[in-house]
């Protein structure tokens, strides 16, 4: 099969052997990957990464042939927990010490014809959503898993910094919760995405000092975190979403003394994810870049860096 391998900076394609699967888990024919940031970070040295990437997929249970999956179309949690420890006793699994993660830790990504996941990780796609939506699903759970760490109620001010991906998905979530966004950005194209799903934005120039109490980071950079703490009110919360390979230097002062309240926000649950994806309440089609087939990926993962450019989808065959 064809699969994808990133090593030192570069993308190159390999032929691999269809994976098998372990007991319990299922063998899953990809139907269409998203590149997003942290498969760039990756890219960049993110980890000390080498191997298979992609972790944003839908795809169709192949296999094994006694499966109960087997011939739905499906999307899967990313991280692959051990089910025996304290953190997964707690339903916790995504913090499990020994997990693997499905193309960033020791676990081979989904870029290729087929890729291997356990079933408890599978999530049946609804049959309204296509697949172009469906690949958003890793991404919105992200977004929605704000939702469970802190206490936005309907009608709260939230900014969401930064207007890439994370956060056009991050402003959509909060919106359809009933939060009133604003979201800060440099690209009018983008901006315009969150203004039509009822969002106000704002060219990011000067940023408006301790002015919200939830300050979503999503800017994918390592000077956002300071720029978050400074719009946020004394005693706000700070959600950090960014994940970036240098060191993040911050001068912690200003959130001290406003007792700022940063909290690290990574995977979430599918359920809700694929809940607001069957509402269909989500402006997918305007964030969809570009297409290749699976064997152009080198040149998706470079037009997936290019100045602008939002979420580009990879598909065998395509």
């Amino acid at each position: 099969m064809i699969s994808v391998h990133i090593e030192n900076g570069a993308v190159s394609l390999r032929r691999a052997a269809v994976p098998r699967p372990k007991p319990g888990s299922a063998l899953i024919r990809l139907r269409t990957g998203g590149i997003c940031n942290t498969d760039i970070e990756l890219l960049r040295g993110y980890y000390g990464f080498r191997g298979r990437p992609g972790h944003e997929f839908v795809g169709e249970v192949v296999g094994p042939a006694n499966s109960a999956w087997l011939g739905k179309r499906v999307v899967g949690e990313i991280n692959l927990s051990c089910g025996a420890c304290e953190w997964c006793a707690r339903g916790l699994g995504r913090h499990c010490p020994a997990r693997t993660v499905l193309g960033i830790v020791r676990h081979p990504g989904a870029f290729a014809e087929f890729l291997t996941l356990p079933e408890s990780n599978l999530h049946e796609v609804p049959r309204q959503v296509p697949d172009e939506h469906a690949v958003f699903t890793e991404p919105i759970a992200a977004a929605c898993e704000i939702l469970d760490q802190t206490r936005i109620g309907k009608g709260s001010d939230v900014a969401v910094l930064g207007d890439g991906k994370l956060g056009l998905l991050v402003a959509q979530v909060l919106a359809c919760h009933g939060a009133r966004v604003r979201l800060y950005g440099h690209h009018p194209e983008k901006l315009r995405i969150a203004a039509r799903a009822g969002c106000e934005t704002t060219a990011s120039g000067k940023l408006p000092p301790s002015r919200f109490d939830f300050t979503v980071e999503a800017t994918g950079t390592a000077d956002g975190l300071g720029s978050a703490i400074s719009m946020t009110r004394p005693r706000g919360t700070v959600i950090m979403k960014t994940t970036v390979h240098e060191p993040v230097l911050l001068n912690t002062a200003q959130a001290v003394v406003n007792e700022i309240t940063l909290v690290g926000s990574r995977c979430g649950r599918f359920e809700p994810a694929l809940r607001l994806l069957s509402s269909k309440r989500l402006r997918l089609d305007e964030m969809i870049t570009a297409q290749y087939a699976l064997e152009q990926a080198p040149e998706a993962f470079a037009r997936a860096q290019e100045k602008g450019a939002l979420k580009v989808l990879i598909r065998p065959g395509a």
